[in-house]
């Protein structure tokens, strides 16, 4: 069955409306450590409009799962993530006027200035991990530079319309998955999964784990964050029919 990754960047979203002190994302995360994650997932942007650098040092020091850093290729956070050392470093694109990550990381594209990132971070005993849209050409550039792992971007899964679009972006990912443990790469997913349509990606036979942030804290304003993780969990974590 997969593993539940945890993003507490929405809590941070909320403190930094008001510039105050709480919602604390640190506490967040031991919440939902309480309420059995796998991992805390968390994304340190250049414009800290939700983690600042305080949290992610904090976060560092009270996880007891995995803590795993989104976080672009510019030399400012590489220097951070690689001076605080998390257990997985997920590299994705960002933009300043985007509301949230709209896509995977254009491996073939950059993968040129990847190259030393992810030697510096690998040198830190870091495990990297590219966030790329389900598409072989970019899971054969990821395979040409070494990582261990990628995760699939769920996004057009979880944005299509309509019966049969949902149908053919699920197999799109299950053929991606496939072809992924096929090269030998670990195969996470997320982006815009929900209660609603989390079933079919954690049914997926080949992949290893779900992060999920946004509908995890939008649940918890209703419910509490402990019983918002354990709902998910319970979704996630469930056995894979045969």
């Amino acid at each position: 069955m997969p593993q539940l990754g945890v993003n507490v960047d929405h809590v941070a979203t909320l403190r930094q409306a008001r510039r105050a002190a709480e919602p604390n994302p640190v506490w967040a995360a031991v919440e939902a450590e309480l309420a059995g994650c796998d991992s805390i997932v968390c994304h340190l942007r250049e414009d800290r409009r939700h983690l600042q650098d305080d949290d992610l040092v904090a976060l560092r020091e009270v996880v007891t799962t995995r803590l795993n850093v989104e976080m672009a290729i510019a030399r400012e956070i590489v220097a951070i993530v690689a001076r605080v050392r998390p257990d997985q470093a997920t590299l994705v694109p960002e933009r300043r006027q985007e509301i949230t990550t709209e896509g995977g990381l254009d491996v073939v594209r950059h993968r040129r200035r990847l190259r030393p990132v992810l030697q510096r971070l690998h040198d830190r005993g870091i495990v990297v991990s590219l966030f790329v849209d389900p598409r072989e050409r970019q899971l054969d550039a990821a395979r040409a530079l070494g990582v261990t792992m990628v995760e699939l971007h769920t996004g057009g899964y979880a944005n299509a319309r309509g019966e049969h679009a949902r149908r053919e972006a699920l197999a799109q990912l299950a053929a991606s998955a496939r072809v992924a443990r096929g090269m030998g790469l670990v195969v996470n997913a997320g982006h815009g999964l929900t209660y609603a349509n989390v079933g079919a990606v954690a049914s997926i036979p080949d992949v290893t784990e779900l992060n999920i942030g946004h509908s995890i804290i939008a649940r918890a304003v209703f419910v509490g964050l402990r019983q918002a993780v354990r709902e998910m969990a319970a979704l996630v974590h469930r056995e894979r029919p045969l």
